[in-house]
């Protein structure tokens, strides 16, 4: 890539290399965040802003996939000024269809088509891998996002959720949450490991919990904030079919689905997860108040939380067998496989409950496809398809 402008691809190569692996299974690293500030005072900081943001523009627009939009990534890694600037350019996965930075995770979908990623399941080690879909292959290379490792408890089950494909333990600066079932794993919650609104009440701890051996900022607590439960419906009488879901996303209104309506957005995680990621800099910000961290509304009595049900299946006599509509993003036939809609049980049903907000399948023996849109973000949808992952003998 190059233009008038005399920047060319290769120098951002050999300047801005920082070790950036193109492996999809692994987390962007470098070297230390002092190395990156020492960029400050180079050449590039120092370039004209209005030249600078024609050139990010150019870049934003012509890597818009991965593993080519590591190039925005990087950009975004200069110095604080092409990190601003960046910011600016590079919109929310709402608006673009497209997860750039780690943050991106915790933000809402797009509106008006289904993100395609797939899970990876490892029974060996109890681990799950969740990725980007880069191809219209069910399960390709893919770019990953999140992972999650499945522990025992004497009454219950956690599975912890992280941005690092090996590190899912809960001292890590890398969690982000978890998912959390009961000893019959037919009910669960999703805790955010950050507050998902202004307002939301956090789980009571015994201990609080550490990031990176620094304690993170009073201004915006970690631990465990509970934003949505899962529940399956027991099959006592034996009947056949798939699984009944029912969820209750408590920091999500359910006005969210309605033209117009917005669901609260995470836009920064807080100081010290940002040293996790010295190559991704733009996360910090001059202030860490909780009105920088966190934009839209949170969920009130007035509005109520959007709830979620499994749509509903038709018999197929010939099949003999439930069906569901996945327009080929499923392939195998599972007690797993489901989508979801919003219910229409806190009012009349609309066009909006009718889309599918979230959709999981088999495709292999241990790979599913997940497919989700606003108002969900990665985080929530990858938390309920583990969900379904769990036993629950009870309900089949």
């Amino acid at each position: 890539m190059s233009d008038s402008s005399g920047v060319s691809r290769r120098s951002f190569d050999m300047k801005l290399g920082y070790g950036l692996k193109s492996r999809s299974h692994r987390v962007v690293q470098d070297s230390s965040v002092a190395e990156i500030d020492g960029l400050k005072q180079s050449c590039w900081a120092n370039m004209p802003q209005e030249l600078v943001r024609e050139v990010l523009m150019k870049i934003e627009a012509s890597e818009s996939s991965w593993p080519l939009r590591r190039s925005v990534v990087t950009c975004a890694g200069v110095c604080r000024s092409w990190r601003e600037i960046m910011k600016e350019v590079v919109r929310t996965p709402e608006a673009s269809g497209k997860l750039t930075f780690p943050i991106s995770v915790k933000q809402p979908g797009p509106r008006e088509s289904l993100l395609q990623c797939f899970i990876r399941r490892n029974r060996s080690t109890q681990t799950y891998h969740l990725y980007l879909n880069l191809t219209q292959a069910l399960a390709d290379d893919g770019k990953f996002l999140l992972a999650a490792r499945k522990f025992r408890r004497p009454t219950c089950t956690d599975y912890n959720i992280s941005l690092h494909a090996a590190d899912m333990s809960k001292g890590s600066s890398t969690y982000i949450g978890k998912l959390r079932s009961n000893f019959l794993g037919t009910k669960f919650i999703i805790y955010d490991g950050l507050p998902p609104h202004d307002g939301a009440k956090i789980m009571k701890s015994r201990s609080t919990r550490l990031v990176g051996s620094k304690q993170v900022s009073p201004r915006i607590p970690a631990g465990n904030y509970p934003v949505a439960h899962i529940s399956y419906e027991l099959n006592v009488l034996g009947s056949r079919g798939p699984r009944r879901m029912h969820c209750v996303m408590d920091a999500i209104p359910s006005s969210s689905i309605e033209p117009g309506g917005v669901a609260p957005t995470q836009t920064e995680f807080p100081l010290s997860n940002v040293d996790s990621f010295p190559s991704l800099p733009f996360f910090r910000s001059k202030s860490s108040r909780m009105e920088n961290f966190l934009s839209g509304p949170s969920v009130d009595q007035r509005h109520g939380a959007l709830v979620l049900k499994n749509k509903a299946p038709r018999w197929h006599e010939q099949l003999q067998c439930w069906c569901l509509n996945f327009h080929g993003r499923v392939t195998v036939a599972s007690v797993k496989n489901f989508q979801l809609v919003a219910s229409a049980e806190n009012g009349q049903a609309g066009p909006e409950h009718e889309k599918v907000i979230l959709q999981f399948g088999k495709v292999g023996k241990d790979v599913f496809t997940m497919d989700y849109r606003y108002p969900l973000s990665t985080f929530q949808a990858f938390a309920i398809c583990l969900s379904s992952f769990d036993t629950k003998i009870a309900c089949e």
